[in-house]
């Protein structure tokens, strides 16, 4: 991978590098996504443009080269700007980022440019779990930081913007954002199975090590489960009074049969979506609203795709090829109508399981679908003016 990106940024033979100009400020040291697919096209004997896609998204993966718009460790064979990590960051110096490592970044991102470093809802739930475990180094880490954002301010504008985006990827990929998968952890079952080195066994033993610092204690576990209990107690038609009434106690089924047809939500309703998206795809007016969300945002297709696919798992065994066979037209075919975004090894493997088709077939699939949902549309429909209003429902309200 090094010596690909080497020849990338070769200044003859490389993927061209500007400065970009934007609305009141100016872009600099980027490249697009299609220029990159480009010269891999042109320069590593690919014929297959989602085959160089796939390869730029590896190099994304694994932090050599970052998007300066969004988290996401891929690329996108469009107009979209990404950059060259700098060889400081790259995995090949062994780089093992610790947690005051991480805190002192984050905690330094809270004194600079609001409105450009703002931490996004899982950084700043990090920031503060952070901060209650290292509370006794707490000073020393913001010392850090302070002494860190006072260096930054005196450099160049372009120098540090350049210089913020590369810190951010390389904590992307060594911290991920939600839904994304970790490049850097090591399975120690698959490492133990090979024949290794000396040195790879006192890593695995520092790992394993690690992993038994790391087992939950019995405090730690009855905190979890009281939480958890503090969480959906008031969900509980057992201890708290629903809306509408409890069908134990009062025998109105009402509670069991409510569905779309309700115009005005409960907001103990609302606030339980909130809880997961697992929770929200739970509910059939969570589902209803979070449709109406993606439609705006012309995304509707995925969740419409992870409907299909459940509706596949409880499909009669003889009508699973026939409905599979739709499912693959629809959304994973050359032509499909409502096409949706997943990875060249994904669509290999449906169209591989297409030969023997079978309620399962899509399970790579719909999963990467639901981490995409997860990390991208299902945060920002919570942020939406629609979440908001619903969550200001006075009271229960059935359609007559």
């Amino acid at each position: 991978m090094e010596k690909i990106i080497q020849r990338m940024q070769d200044e003859r033979k490389g993927v061209p590098i500007r400065t970009v100009k934007s609305f009141m400020s100016k872009i600099p040291s980027v490249l697009t996504g299609s220029e990159l697919v480009d010269w891999m096209m042109d320069n590593l004997m690919i014929e297959d443009r989602g085959e160089g896609v796939h390869l730029a998204s590896l190099l994304a993966a694994y932090g050599y080269v970052f998007s300066i718009t969004d988290h996401h460790l891929m690329v996108k064979d469009d107009s979209s700007y990404y950059r060259f990590q700098t060889p400081y960051f790259w995995l090949s110096n062994n780089w093992e980022p610790e947690n005051i490592d991480y805190a002192v970044y984050l905690c330094k991102r809270t004194m600079q440019n609001k409105s450009r470093l703002e931490l996004d809802d899982y950084e700043a739930e990090n920031l503060a779990k952070l901060q209650r475990t290292l509370s006794r180094k707490w000073d020393f880490i913001y010392m850090q930081a302070e002494a860190q954002a006072k260096v930054d301010k005196k450099r160049d504008k372009m120098e540090r913007q350049i210089l913020d985006s590369q810190e951010r990827a390389f904590w992307n990929v060594h911290r991920p954002p939600p839904g994304c998968v970790s490049v850097t952890e090591i399975d120690i079952k698959k490492a133990c199975k090979v024949e290794m080195s000396p040195n790879s066994k006192r890593k695995v033993q520092e790992l394993r090590e690690q992993l038994h610092r790391r087992r939950m204690k019995t405090s730690q576990a009855s905190e979890s489960i009281i939480n958890r209990y503090e969480q959906y107690a008031e969900f509980d038609a057992f201890i708290m009074y629903p809306e509408p009434s409890n069908p134990w106690i009062t025998d109105d089924i009402t509670f069991w049969e409510q569905d779309c047809s309700i115009t005005i939500v409960p907001q103990k309703r609302v606030k339980r979506w909130a809880f997961s998206l697992s929770e929200l795809l739970k509910d059939p007016l969570g589902r209803k609203y979070f449709t109406r969300f993606l439609e705006k945002e012309f995304s509707a297709e995925n969740l419409a795709f992870w409907l299909a696919c459940e509706r596949l798992k409880a499909t009669p065994i003889k009508q699973v090829p026939e409905k599979a066979q739709e499912i693959y037209t629809e959304y994973l075919s050359e032509h499909s109508t409502s096409p949706i975004n997943v990875d060249c090894k994904t669509h290999e493997e449906v169209e591989m399981n297409l030969e023997k088709p079978g309620r399962y077939m899509f399970d790579a699939a719909q999963d990467h679908i639901f981490q995409l949902m997860k990390s991208d549309s299902y945060s920002r429909f919570l942020r939406s003016e629609l979440y908001k209003e619903l969550l200001k429902a006075p009271s229960y309200k059935q359609r007559r």
